[in-house]
């Protein structure tokens, strides 16, 4: 074992940092970790998978704020220590809010230094010769300048394995380019219905779809498959839905289910919404302050049309309308991009397979609609049964159902989707999943009665032009009543199709 040292003075860390880092690693002096959550997301199984995996020595996790990316990292961690790995080959930074990093040139690269010769027992490179890798995980790591090239730069000279989570899906993504065979991401969004009947104390069954199935998605059995499980699963599936329909998908609306939603709500309007907006977004290019109150007003406008595309001019008049201000259109898009950064909300754009050229506007689809009901202070039913009891809202839940389907398909990594506008004598289709080159149209029809020409028009004419090489459509619907004889349709129920994950 090299010397260990308790002064920073020559590490080249501020003292500042150094005490926060002894912080973030009670384990390094036998101390206990923050209490976490006896249930598991998903999550922390797929990242376990990876990260034993000898693909790529960087495991990403990318998905908005408050979903349990932080918690799975502790959860991992206290798995490799209960395993055995050594106390002093685990790292972990939380880069979020740290003022002591600000000043600190290349700080994952200083961090890792000072970790490697005052705290690992050999040299990282030692270590993995022993079989005893040493283990980084930085939790969110998007707010660093350089990042990605800081993490070539480490996994190329030393042998580690790194975890890094972030909130930002354009600023991960640009990492992900530059560290191009050194790096494997997943996709995070809420709690799937899997996950919320387990926080529930039911007995989930499994998700549909596993870690690398996305090929399965071009196989019509799968799909059929997909609806037999559902119904094999019914119970399980009808209660987790009402669970999901009353509060959404958030861990922690599920965690404190005893909570009225009153309660739960402004929490996740102050620690989700507001921590975004006058946080992650309130600085700009070049320094320059984005304007709040524009921020909180475009979001109520994409929880108003959630699961449509509305046009960019109609946001910005309605903004102009509420806020007494000059709101441009250009300004209108380009903050409804920054608020697709931050993985609140999925912007789906629409399909051009003959022109060069998108024409249309995307399609706005929210990661969970109890952040609408928390932010609009209104209850959408989902469920058929309360839904009947409030017929004037068929309307509004058949464009949140088409958000939740973009939303949950979002979180299938490598998964192409877009919406097909109409266009002339082209029907509407609300979204297209695209595999290769192989093309999946899907029409969400949420209501009581489908009418199997009326309702499948789109699917049809879609299906019927080979430029579009799609083999098979799938019609999302309330509940298992939905089917069509159409053997080139598939029907499920959405509560179903959410079994995927």
């Amino acid at each position: 074992m090299h010397k260990q040292s308790t002064s920073f003075a020559d590490s080249g860390l501020p003292p500042a940092l150094g005490d926060n880092l002894r912080r973030f690693n009670p384990w390094w002096e036998g101390e206990a970790m923050p209490v976490q959550p006896t249930t598991r997301r998903h999550l922390v199984a797929q990242m376990r998978r990876r990260l034993d995996a000898h693909l790529a020595p960087i495991v990403a996790v990318r998905g908005p704020r408050q979903i349990g990316k932080t918690t799975a990292q502790f959860q991992i961690i206290q798995d490799l220590l209960d395993e055995g790995v050594e106390p002093q080959r685990i790292l972990r930074v939380q880069f979020d809010d740290l003022a002591t990093l600000t000043q600190l040139p290349e700080p994952i690269l200083r961090i890792a230094d000072w970790f490697e010769r005052r705290i690992t027992p050999k040299r990282f490179n030692a270590l993995a010769q022993d079989g005893a890798t040493a283990y980084l995980f930085f939790d969110e790591i998007q707010n660093l300048d350089g990042w990605d090239v800081q993490l070539k730069s480490l996994v190329d000279n030393a042998s580690v394995k790194v975890v890094v989570t972030g909130s930002s899906a354009l600023r991960i993504e640009l990492g992900r380019d530059s560290l191009a065979g050194r790096i494997n991401t997943i996709e995070a969004g809420v709690l799937s219905l899997t996950e919320i009947g387990a926080l529930r104390g039911l007995v989930p069954p499994a998700p549909f779809l596993g870690d690398n199935g996305l090929a399965n998605l071009l196989d019509k059995e799968f799909w059929r498959g997909l609806r037999e499980y559902g119904i094999e699963h019914g119970a399980f599936r009808a209660e987790a839905f009402i669970h999901f329909s009353e509060r959404g998908g958030y861990p922690i609306v599920h965690r404190e289910k005893e909570a009225e939603f009153s309660q739960l709500a402004d929490h996740l309007n102050e620690t989700v919404i507001k921590r975004v907006i006058q946080h992650d977004l309130r600085i700009g290019e070049r320094g320059r302050k984005r304007d709040e109150n524009l921020l909180e007003e475009l979001f109520r406008l994409v929880c108003r049309y959630a699961g449509q595309t509305p046009r960019i001019a109609t946001l910005a008049e309605e903004a102009r309308f509420s806020l007494g201000a000059n709101v441009g259109s250009q300004r209108v898009n380009s903050y409804l991009k920054f608020l697709g950064d931050t993985l609140l909300l999925r912007l789906i754009p629409p399909l051009e397979i003959r022109l060069k050229r998108r024409r249309g506007s995307a399609k706005l689809c929210l990661v969970d609609h109890g952040l609408r009901a928390s932010w609009l202070q209104e209850h959408i039913p989902l469920v058929p049964d309360e839904l009947a009891q409030h017929p004037e809202l068929t309307t509004l839940a058949g464009h949140l159902a088409e958000s939740i389907f973009g939303s949950v398909a979002s979180t299938i990594h490598g998964l192409d989707m877009a919406h097909f506008p109409e266009r002339g004598t082209e029907q509407e289709v609300d979204f297209v999943l695209t595999v290769g080159s192989v093309r999946i149209p899907v029409e969400i029809k949420y209501q009581r009665r489908i009418d199997p020409f009326r309702d499948t028009l789109g699917l049809r004419s879609f299906l019927e032009k080979s430029v579009n090489n799609a083999p098979f459509g799938v019609l999302v619907t309330q509940d298992n009543s939905g089917a069509v004889e159409d053997p080139r349709i598939v029907s499920l129920p959405l509560s179903t199709f959410m079994m995927i994950r």
